[in-house]
């Protein structure tokens, strides 16, 4: 979270909120059998859409994520996943002049109707920011801006709730050039990986 253009009650709001999302989101083996993408138990992960599909933060997240977008000129998000899909919406939810543009990006392109791989009124013209609710790896904001650019959208930057900075996700979206924004980032390891190592 860049903190330099944020008075210190902004930034303590804004860190209180990425402890609200963290605690909202956080799901412990304790609390019921959570596995990994090979079906192995795990100690936790961080499903974000607890949170995100409760109205009362979906509306503080959506508020954050668009005065954020704002500032750096930018009127089109993109969403790839379903943890993304609630933050788009929660952005469009948002009253802004001019209003914001989001699209949802398909795993493959929809073989009838309009065939289509990146759904909803985006302009390729404009620039749009990829969202997704963790950064870990970057693989799958990765896959998300490949099939953005293949369509000729201009991709310009990635806006998520959680940063895992122990994971290269960061710096391999940079290395794309793309600026990174996330709302908490989260530093402490704990012993056992998270399922969310794919995202």
């Amino acid at each position: 979270m860049d903190s330099s253009s944020l008075s210190a009650s902004t930034y303590a709001d804004l860190v209180e909120l990425g402890r609200r999302l963290y605690d909202r989101s956080l799901v412990r083996r304790e609390d019921e059998l959570i596995t990994d993408p090979r079906g192995q138990p795990i100690g936790w992960l961080l499903d974000t859409r607890v949170p995100m599909l409760d109205g009362a933060m979906f509306n503080e997240v959506g508020s954050v994520l668009a005065q954020r977008l704002r500032e750096k000129d930018v009127h089109q998000v993109a969403g790839f996943g379903f943890g993304a899909y609630a933050l788009v919406c929660s952005i469009l939810s948002v009253s802004h002049d001019p209003a914001f543009k989001g699209g949802l990006i398909r795993e493959e392109r929809k073989e009838h109707g309009r065939r289509r791989l990146i759904e909803g009124p985006l302009d390729p013209d404009a620039p749009v920011v990829l969202l997704d609710d963790i950064l870990n790896s970057g693989r799958s904001a990765s896959k998300a801006l490949n099939r953005l650019r293949r369509e000729d959208f201009h991709v310009v930057g990635m806006m998520t709730i959680f940063n895992f900075t122990w994971s290269s996700g960061r710096s391999r979206l940079e290395g794309e050039g793309l600026w990174v924004d996330s709302l908490l980032d989260l530093n402490l390891r704990e012993s056992e990986r998270s399922s969310s190592d794919s995202a």
